[in-house]
């Protein structure tokens, strides 16, 4: 197999799915966030109306609203992925600007996922440093506390049940920390979230206690946190869980190392293309709403060379209780021999309880 020539059909394949339409991003920004914006005055109309009566009623209305408004928002924080890439308008400034004034009400540090994230993309799949990596390889299972042990067995509901976006959010900071040296460039990072964060929160929390709703804010603020960490939580391991590789090319790595999932359109569009993420990772230009056709135009070069076919998933629900359900840890590279006899490099996944 000549992989020079394999990149350069794959490139060839999908070249006129590159111009992005910034109408679409623009549209899909903000209908999210309009729709957030008008649920959020609706439970805060709720939480200070006399019409619905007092006491019980009126929390469980406005925990209700707010818990819907946490799935709008969670969707609405996706859009800051595209805008990593400036593929959500293609407009810099606008990409750079309005993902931190929507994560950093949510204390989202932004600023240094989007340095993390161009790591992520460069090492997925071909360097265990990876920030994004949710994965445990047997090494470090075996390395580790039995508590710690405990918690990979569990990792799934854990994360997503338990840590949510607070565990999201201290990951980030964390994996800053680390990289650091690698990555210079996220002390400054650091400062920007550090600050906007600060500045953000101080003007909310003020706001609530001149209206004597801090505890209302409190409440609003964590129910916001619990759902839409765990929306995110379950994107974040179903991405890549079991499929840690490196194959031939960077492109065919990705392309492999990435979960595709199978969802109904209008889901796809709400994510962002995200349910095609090999497709994102092995060309991260590509706008979010040309994903699904590029798919079809890749795996059928892969099929011209005789390369296994991309796997198309079920939809969430149904992978993240398979995956969860069978907890695997990174082992050592297998190779699965291909038809040209060349073959493609494979991580072996070990079942985790044969390795206890």
């Amino acid at each position: 197999m000549n992989s020079w020539q394999l990149n350069d059909d794959l490139r060839a394949a999908i070249a006129d799915l590159t111009p992005i339409n910034p109408w679409q991003g623009l549209m899909r920004f903000g209908g999210l966030g309009s729709i957030f914006l008008s649920l959020v005055g609706l439970a805060w109309f709720f939480q200070g109306s006399m019409l619905i009566g007092n006491g019980a009623f009126k929390t469980g209305v406005f925990c209700f609203t707010t818990a819907i408004a946490g799935v709008v928002y969670a969707l609405w924080l996706i859009c800051t992925h595209d805008m990593v890439h400036h593929t959500l308008t293609g407009w810099s400034w606008f990409d750079t600007v309005m993902p931190r004034l929507v994560s950093w009400p949510m204390v989202w540090p932004y600023s240094l996922y989007a340095e993390l994230h161009r790591l992520h993309h460069g090492w997925n799949g071909i360097d265990l440093r990876d920030p994004e990596r949710v994965q445990w390889t047997l090494a470090e299972y075996e390395a580790t506390i039995p508590l710690l042990r405990w918690y990979v067995c569990h990792q799934w509901w854990i994360d997503i049940v338990l840590l949510g976006g607070i565990g999201l959010i201290l990951k980030t900071f964390a994996q800053a920390l680390r990289l650091q040296p690698v990555v210079p460039r996220l002390r400054q990072q650091l400062r920007i979230d550090s600050a906007g964060i600060l500045a953000v929160q101080g003007i909310m929390i003020t706001l609530a206690i001149w209206q004597h709703q801090l505890l209302a804010y409190l409440l609003f603020w964590l129910i916001l946190e619990r759902v839409i960490g765990m929306i995110l939580q379950t994107r974040d391991h179903l991405e890549h869980y079991g499929l840690w590789g490196k194959a031939h090319s960077y492109q065919l790595t990705q392309l492999y190392a990435c979960r595709n999932l199978r969802v109904p359109d209008w889901v796809n569009g709400v994510m962002g293309g995200l349910p095609y993420h090999g497709i994102h990772h092995a060309f991260p230009e590509l706008p979010f709403n040309r994903l699904p056709e590029a798919f079809e135009r890749l795996q059928a070069v892969l099929q011209h060379y005789g390369l296994p076919a991309m796997v198309l998933d079920p939809g969430y629900r149904k992978t993240t209780w398979q995956l969860s359900q069978h907890p695997t840890l990174i082992g050592a590279v297998v190779t699965t021999p291909t038809v040209d006899g060349t073959g493609t490099g494979r991580n072996q996944m070990i079942p985790l309880r044969s390795s206890q």
